[in-house]
């Protein structure tokens, strides 16, 4: 039974500033996450609901996992919803980066956290493993279900990148279509949708530049400059932020000689020792150039136009996804996406450290979730902590 009281934005944004607190491991991890609190334990939105967001996110350019959480703040609170989701995931990660950019420039060093991180892989695997088991239990009703989720996953675990992500969206949605078409029904009057939200949505979107203006001082051709350089970047964002570390490469160092090739690759390393998608690096690179107002405006723009695209496409997918073609497309996707979500269990863990400490974090953290029902916000710091201790 979904919970159909109203949420707060308030309480929105202090779940997803929760949730960014200790988002390691990578966009599934987070859509884990986020599956577990949202559908699991508060039943704000359906599996089918925020499976349907995530095939959205990966057909559409920017960071998937924020365009999961702005879809699903969306769902549950129109534009201001997906917009303080959005804001509450981010700053966390937005904050640690900035406080590490200018430890980086004042003395040149990166943290060393390496044994948290070895603790935090395991229990990452564990989270995505028990999100991937509760979608599918109630998802994958038959066998073509299964063997559709079955060859998503083992496509995946063979190559992984957008363009076989793509790929299994489209032919999942075309194998759903032939399979579970129905014959439409009756025509029947339809109330009218309104499309109130474009107003809205330009306000929502001229408000962050709104609150930046008075950093436009510091020289507002350069920061301009900046946020058009991530704006256009981010349209080109398919497939995840490691897809995307080559073309901001040759962007950021050979094209504009805003970094040299070290800071690039340091940028990187710190984006990939904290929450948050590695597209944060922005915050490295603005600060760089203009203080923490590069860092403003550099990460508004890496994160505003695909999330514009997010807002209207949710608002296409409300609008068509009860035809009976649609729910047929759909109910091919939904599975595949499963599948998906199973495979980055294995490629997450093929990551962890090989040793008995990670199998015996693993199962702790399995433990943990489906049998004393702990909120994964406190499996990950437990399992960081572990990793320091025990490695």
């Amino acid at each position: 039974m979904l919970n159909t009281e109203r949420v707060s934005l308030w309480a929105l944004f202090t779940l997803f500033l929760r949730i960014g607190s200790t988002a390691f491991g990578g966009f599934m991890a987070l859509i884990a996450v986020v599956e577990n609190h949202v559908v699991e334990r508060r039943k704000w939105l359906t599996h089918e609901e925020v499976l349907d967001g995530v095939s959205l996110a990966t057909v559409l350019p920017g960071p998937i996992a924020v365009n999961v959480i702005a879809y699903v703040g969306h769902k549950l609170r129109g534009i201001p919803g997906a917009l303080v989701c959005a804001v509450g995931v981010i700053l966390p990660a937005f904050l640690l980066m900035l406080v590490l950019s200018a430890a980086y420039f004042a003395w040149g060093q990166i943290p060393a956290v390496g044994k948290l991180f070895m603790g935090f892989i395991p229990a990452v695997a564990a989270i995505i493993l028990v999100a991937a088991w509760n979608m599918g239990r109630k998802t994958i009703k038959g066998v073509p279900e299964a063997l559709i989720s079955l060859a998503a996953a083992a496509l995946m675990v063979w190559h992984s990148n957008f363009a076989v992500s793509f790929s299994i969206i489209v032919i999942s949605g075309v194998v759903g279509w032939l399979i579970f078409r129905e014959k439409p029904a009756p025509a029947a009057s339809k109330p009218a949708v309104e499309i109130k939200s474009s107003g809205k949505l330009l306000s929502v979107a001229a408000a962050p530049l709104a609150l930046t203006a008075p950093f436009w001082s510091v020289n507002s051709i350069l920061l301009l400059k900046l946020f058009t350089t991530f704006a256009g970047m981010s349209l080109f964002l398919f497939g995840g932020g490691y897809v995307f570390i080559p073309l901001m490469q040759n962007t950021v160092v050979a094209t504009t000689g805003w970094l040299t090739q070290q800071e690039f690759v340091d940028a990187i390393a710190m984006s990939q020792i904290m929450p948050g998608p590695i597209v944060l690096s922005t915050v490295f690179i603005g600060y760089k150039i203009a203080g923490l107002a590069g860092a403003l405006i550099a990460t508004l723009g890496i994160f505003l136009p695909p999330g514009i695209l997010m807002i209207a496409g949710t608002h296409v997918l409300n609008r068509i996804k009860q035809s009976a073609l649609i729910k047929a497309v759909l109910r091919g996707i939904r599975p595949a996406i499963i599948g998906m979500i199973f495979s980055a269990v294995i490629a997450v863990g093929m990551t962890a450290q090989q040793h008995w400490i990670s199998l015996l974090i693993f199962a702790a953290a399995l433990l943990a979730q489906l049998r004393f029902k702990l909120d994964v916000v406190w499996v990950i710091p437990t399992a960081g902590l572990a990793g320091l201790l025990l490695f």
